[in-house]
């Protein structure tokens, strides 16, 4: 990688070494070009020029440090990259187009025909899909574990065992995951290149849980959902130590899964306003599912700030809260779910989370609909089960709308 994907004449904002993060939220990666802008430049050039053949064959090269593509550099996109690895507290972050082809390139940059992945089986319906089906097409093999099951993490630890893989709390029933003790079976593997946790942090962000400082070794964001927080952009990123995600700077560059300048302005955008967000987004979820335990027509409610979940005192010890997604059974089946869905009037009827916007939606038809049946059974993801991204509206009105689903059933 160059050594820097600075403006030319770029001047580093602040000393940041012992920052807080919600400072780091704001500030982290920002540098100024001569206009001494005080918000984030955003660079909306596919290329850069050069002042002479030989600059450009030398940062062609790698020998001297500097722009050459906006497929692979950008400084828009480097600053927003530098911002999420201070505040996940890695030492670098590779972004990419979509929370999926973050998975997708950690996939092909660390994978070699032979190797084998360790997979929980509460992930997100794509990542699933992901591994199982495409993946596996250039012969790797995947085994699925419980994600709680501690003793099929172990068993399922091979010698060509490239990395385990989880999202805590899991989408959408918020499981969670003993990141330490995943991360020590891990590192007991005896792959040549090192066996590696990466953990899917989407639910929580940096501001409710840091994976790395865990154990884990790779970070993984849909950055989407929280870290823009409205809905706007697609965009993903990985974060880790230098020398893993070289290979995957190096799959992005040849491969091409970027992450554009304009996105990344809006997640910059996104991640200063990350840490109030997140605080809001848990104190109203936590009310929700209070009220709804309380609601005689809903069966089971799943969010890990309940201590009614069977691992709440799990995810206090690695969470500061719960979370902004919650999801419940109600009473009945398939019609029940959708008849309450339908009724809700404020809370949007969308697969996606982590939007100010409250979302709804029905994870058996929807984010887990392409699984097949046994395997949506087997992770709990039954027909009457209905996920709730809580956003930042009044609560109280959010309590009245979910009153309307619940008197459709």
């Amino acid at each position: 990688m160059p050594k820097s994907i600075k403006p030319a004449g770029s001047i580093p904002v602040a000393n940041l070494e012992n920052a807080s993060i919600e400072t780091l939220a704001v500030r982290a990666g920002q540098v100024r070009s001569h206009e001494l802008e005080h918000s984030e430049a955003m660079f909306l050039t596919s290329s850069f020029v050069y002042n002479s053949a030989e600059e450009a064959a030398a940062r062609f090269s790698g020998e001297e440090s500097g722009n050459i593509y906006a497929r692979f550099t950008n400084p828009t996109v480097a600053m927003f990259e530098q911002r999420i690895a201070a505040m996940e507290g890695g030492e670098r972050a590779v972004a990419s187009a979509s929370g999926m082809a973050a998975i997708m390139s950690t996939c092909y940059a660390l994978l070699e025909q032979g190797d084998h992945i360790i997979c929980s089986r509460s992930v997100f319906g794509t990542t699933n899909v992901l591994l199982e089906k495409f993946v596996v097409k250039f012969g790797v093999t995947v085994t699925f574990v419980d994600l709680t099951d501690y003793d099929q993490w172990n068993d399922a630890l091979q010698e060509n065992t490239r990395f385990l893989f989880l999202e805590t709390p899991s989408n959408p029933l918020c499981e969670i995951a003993d990141i330490p003790r995943i991360a020590e079976i891990a590192h007991r593997g005896k792959h040549p290149k090192n066996t590696l946790l990466i953990v899917d942090n989407c639910f929580c962000t940096p501001i409710l849980q840091k994976p790395l400082s865990l154990g884990a070794d790779l970070v993984v964001h849909s950055a989407t959902k929280y870290l823009d927080g409205q809905g706007r952009c697609l965009g993903g990123v990985v974060i880790g130590s230098n020398e893993i995600l070289e290979d995957i700077y190096g799959f992005l560059r040849s491969g091409g899964p970027t992450m554009s300048a304009f996105n990344a302005w809006v997640f910059l955008k996104g991640l200063e306003t990350l840490d109030i967000r997140m605080k809001a987004h848990s104190q109203s979820a936590l009310i929700v599912a209070t009220w709804l335990e309380e609601q005689k027509d809903v069966e089971q409610v799943f969010y890990s700030g309940l201590p009614s979940h069977p691992q709440y005192e799990l995810a206090k010890s690695q969470q500061e809260a719960g979370s902004g997604v919650l999801s419940f059974r109600v009473r009945g089946e398939k019609a029940a779910a959708w008849r309450f869905i339908n009724a809700t009037e404020i809370i949007s009827i969308t697969a996606n989370l982590g939007d100010t916007k409250s979302t709804i939606t029905h994870p058996a038809t929807t984010t887990h609909g392409r699984l097949s049946e046994e395997g949506r059974l087997r992770v709990g993801i039954t027909d009457n089960l209905i996920r709730i991204s809580v956003g930042l509206e009044n609560v109280n009105d959010l309590i009245g709308d979910l009153q309307k689903g619940l008197r459709a059933i």
